[in-house]
């Protein structure tokens, strides 16, 4: 019999779609997934090599639980060059992704009942792990129109003597919605009435934007909140580093030495031969990056045309990341449902993977009545992808 914290929450739907799609292709079926959230960029050349030279030294041994002293030192510079954020070192954890920094956080801080704020749509751990922990969801709800971005007053009304995180995702999966200064400083006015509230910034796609003007993280921008701000990042999405498996975390020095007891009870270190690469990744070449963000506006760009171009269907273009959120709701009626129904744009995800391409239906985010596309797939396969759900729909 499984536990009661594990009964509370649901296998994710974004790895489901992505699991019956690689089932689908195995069995010889021609499927293109456009549901993972995995950028298509080989891994850079020196990450490669850095892991290759661990290894050849023997660097195979357990390390400190919560990461390697340079690897601590690299991820200071990564967020001091990329978020602004200056942090010491010794405020700083690594986690087997960035996934398990969220997991620690929360577990090492949540009591039954506790309030966890979570603009929807949203990524679709969040409310998972809330729950596992004994937390209770509050979504605050986001429009396209509003840029999927919640307002100080939204906060201010969502606020209450049981909340004890807020979580912000900028730029965001699934919608690409990204906060400025501005955004974050009315939130952090609101906040700063509010002193028992903690906040988790998670910025893992800040290197993805395609806004003018620098990343805005909440720390950064509201200083006298930093000692309450966990802020998330790593090399995931930013280095194509998916299956290494590292993540960054910066915060409080409590909070830091919280995640890192629980840590040392969960998995110990993150893989000592990932961590050699991370290193790389945040100490070397950055230039890249350029090209790959360029190369993602250029799909992002297409495939919202595309989208739009299909009758029934619109996306509003996204500011980061490399997602876009699709709204199909007049076609809603065709697939069970009219309004607002789970099962409509869940039955719409399942006839695109019959027409031959898997999306992930909206209300796997908390929303409703469309579905999410990732961008993160070579040129020739969206066009494809998108000619066959032109066709499906």
């Amino acid at each position: 019999m499984i536990s009661a914290a594990l009964s509370r929450i649901a296998a994710s739907r974004t790895t489901a779609m992505t699991d019956r799609a690689i089932a689908l292709r195995e069995g010889g079926a021609d499927i293109i997934s456009l549901s993972v959230g995995e950028p298509d960029f080989a891994t850079p050349p020196h990450v490669i090599a850095a892991a290759k030279s661990a290894l050849d030294a023997g660097d195979t041994k357990y390390t400190a639980v919560g990461g390697t002293a340079r690897l601590k030192n690299a991820a200071a510079l990564h967020f001091a060059r990329d978020l602004g954020l200056d942090v010491p070192a010794n405020q700083i954890t690594v986690s087997a992704g960035g996934k398990q920094a969220i997991f620690h956080a929360l577990l090492a801080t949540l009591n039954p009942g506790d309030e966890v704020l979570i603009p929807a749509p949203w990524w679709v751990s969040y409310p998972e792990i809330t729950r596992f922990a004994g937390g209770v969801v509050v979504p605050i709800a986001t429009t396209a129109a509003g840029g999927f971005r919640i307002t100080a007053a939204q906060l201010e009304a969502a606020i209450t003597p049981r909340t004890r995180w807020l979580l912000l995702n900028s730029p965001g999966n699934p919608t690409g919605a990204t906060y400025s200064a501005e955004d974050l400083l009315a939130l952090g006015a609101v906040l700063a009435r509010h002193p028992d509230v903690l906040v988790l910034s998670d910025d893992i796609y800040a290197p993805l934007r395609y806004t003018p003007g620098a990343h805005a993280t909440l720390a950064v921008v509201c200083p006298d909140l930093a000692d309450r701000v966990l802020t998330v990042s790593g090399v995931s999405k930013s280095h194509a580093m998916t299956g290494f498996r590292i993540g960054v975390a910066a915060g409080p020095a409590w909070l830091i030495a919280a995640m890192e007891r629980l840590q040392s009870h969960s998995s110990g270190n993150p893989s000592s031969i990932s961590q050699a690469a991370a290193v790389a990744a945040f100490e070397g070449p950055q230039a890249f990056l350029a090209e790959w963000r360029e190369r993602f506006r250029n799909r992002r760009d297409s495939v919202v045309a595309a989208i739009n171009a299909i009758p029934g269907l619109s996306a509003p273009l996204p500011d980061g990341a490399f997602y876009c959120m699709v709204d199909a709701a007049p076609l809603m009626h065709r697939f069970g449902a009219w309004g607002s129904n789970q099962d409509g744009d869940e039955a719409l995800a399942l006839h695109l993977l019959e027409a031959g391409v898997a999306v992930v239906a909206a209300s796997a985010f908390g929303g409703a009545d469309g579905f999410r596309i990732s961008f993160a797939a070579d040129e020739a396969k969206l066009t494809e992808a998108l000619r066959r759900i032109a066709k499906a729909i």
